[in-house]
Parts: structure tokens; sequence; C-alpha cells
């Protein structure tokens, strides 16, 4: 694993990213792009399956995660703006780093959870650079909802400040997803049976930490963004999208919100969509008990897309 830092798009912040080389000769190269309140090192065993496969892998720490922050304080505060696209610079601008060693190599871009929605944008705006998308733990929310949400963390903002971790926003976003898993051993059940991954989540200090305003406005955003049919429209028609998610994932609402999302792929016109939902996994599925399976799947569709 090499540790890679570049300028953010913020004009102020330095990002962290990791890049894990095969040995020999490489096929492709597969960008990850993670989720909320987690980071990019998370990553490393499913990287180093690709790897021995013969695939490049890279993904960035966010603004307001994993070594991108430069103190605790900074966890889940993106940038002062407020703009969830300096964000998708960011993610583009690895790309580009990357590229300077790797060439021509056909990209695969895979998004998980908030991940997702930043690249759903981010191919609706660079699609065409790619050999195919995996779109892992997403979900369709609508505008009415994701409005609703903006207003409540803007107001909470107008009288908190955007540095302000707020229990009740937190608890509007996620307060419902351990409801299926009574009785709750931890207020993390949600995002895996494998009750040592979730014990793990728990144990790590750049993980589960609170989102402060400034981060919800930019979830919230970003997500509004990736449901628009705007954005949607713009992926390009035939870059391959794999949707991938658990069955018992609340982030897509048990598989509906995810079948709804590939709905809205497949009105819009774009040609290839496949998806998988996997029995009775939650949310984390590359650290649920479906893993070698996941990762499988993701290698096939990844094989299937080089030419």
């Amino acid at each position: 694993m090499q540790d890679i830092f570049y300028p953010s798009n913020d004009g102020k912040n330095t990002i962290h990213a990791v890049v894990w080389k095969p040995e020999g000769e490489a096929k492709g190269v597969v960008q990850i792009i993670h989720g909320m309140c987690e980071y990019a090192s998370r990553y490393a065993p499913f990287a180093e399956f690709l790897n021995k496969n013969g695939f490049i892998v890279c993904a960035d720490d966010h603004l307001g995660h994993g070594k991108s922050v430069k103190t605790p304080e900074d966890l889940g505060y993106f940038n002062d703006a407020g703009d969830y696209s300096i964000v998708v610079e960011d993610i583009h601008r690895l790309k580009l780093t990357v590229q300077k060693e790797t060439g021509d190599l056909p990209w695969f871009v895979l998004g998980h959870s908030m991940g997702s929605f930043f690249c759903r944008k981010y191919i609706s705006l660079y699609g065409n650079e790619f050999k195919g998308a995996i779109i892992m733990g997403s979900g369709f929310k609508s505008k009415a909802t994701l409005n609703t949400a903006l207003f409540a963390v803007k107001l909470n903002a107008l009288f908190c400040g955007w540095h302000h971790r707020s229990k009740l926003i937190k608890n509007l976003a996620f307060g419902s997803y351990n409801k299926k898993f009574k009785p709750n051993r931890t207020a993390n059940d949600w995002l895996s049976k494998n009750p040592q991954n979730v014990d793990n989540y728990e144990a790590d200090e750049l993980c589960g930490f609170d989102f402060t305003n400034n981060g919800y406005k930019i979830l919230f955003s970003v997500i509004k963004q990736a449901c628009s049919k705007k954005v949607i429209n713009a992926v390009p028609k035939n870059l391959p999208v794999y949707f991938v998610a658990g069955e018992m994932d609340p982030v897509g609402d048990y598989g509906k919100g995810v079948i709804k999302a590939c709905n809205k792929f497949h009105k819009a016109g774009i040609k290839d969509i496949s998806i998988t939902l996997y029995d009775d996994c939650r949310h984390e599925i590359l650290n649920d008990d479906c893993k070698e399976q996941v990762e499988q799947d993701v290698l096939d569709f990844i094989s299937e897309n080089l030419q």
C-alpha cells in the first residue's frame, strides 16, 4: 500500500489517498469512493483481492475523513463552502494523479454508501472515462424528503453553526436504521450481521463519529443530485452499471430503493444495468458474511467489461 497526497480543490487542505499495486503487469485500475464516517484504508482486504487478480486499486480519504483531517474536530466537516462538488473534484483529481503512472489502462469506479451517491454524480460528469461503475450500498430518496432534510440542517446551523454536531439531525437521518435488528447489541447493528465487523467499526476512532451540520448539508445535497432526473440522464448510455447491496440494508430501503434507482437508470436509457441483492446481508457487504461472493461478483463484472 502506497500513501499519496495532493491538494484539495478547496484550496486549503491536503487529500490523503492510498494506492495498492499488484505484482506483475496490471490489467486495469479500480477507484474506490468510500462511505460516510470511514476511510480509504478500510478497503485494504478488498484491494488486495483485486491486486491478486491483476488490478491496481486507489482510494482517497474525503475531506472530513481519515488522514485528510488535520484535527479530530475536522472529522465530519467537508469544506467551508458547503459544496459537494469540491469532493467530486477531489475524487477526480485522484484519478488524474494516478493516471500519470497507469497511462491508458482501463478504469473502473466503485462507490459505497455515501460514496455511491458521489459515484453516481461522478459518472454523470466523467462517465465516458470509465469501463464500468459499481454502485454499492446505495438507494433512492425523493426530492421532497431531501429538501426537508436540507431545511432541517440549515435551520439547525442557523442557531448552532455549521460545525455543530446535532443529535436531532443524526436521529432524523439514521434513527430508524436499527429497528429491524432488535434486540440491538449496538447502535450500528445495521452495518453487518457479522458482530466482529460491527465491533471493529465501533472501536475505530476514524469511524462512526458524528457528522457536523456542514457534513449533513453536503451528504443530503449529493444524494439529491444523485437521485435527480438531470444527473441520471447525464450518465453515458453505454456505461455498464452494476448495483450491489445487502437485501437487509436500510440505506437501500431493504432492496426497494436499490431497485428503484435501477429502474430510474433503465428509464434514462442506460443500456447495461445489472443488480445483485445479497440475501440476509446488511449495509457493509464487503465486511459481511457474503464478502467472498461480493468480491467475486465485482471481479466478474470488471473482467467482463475490460475490453
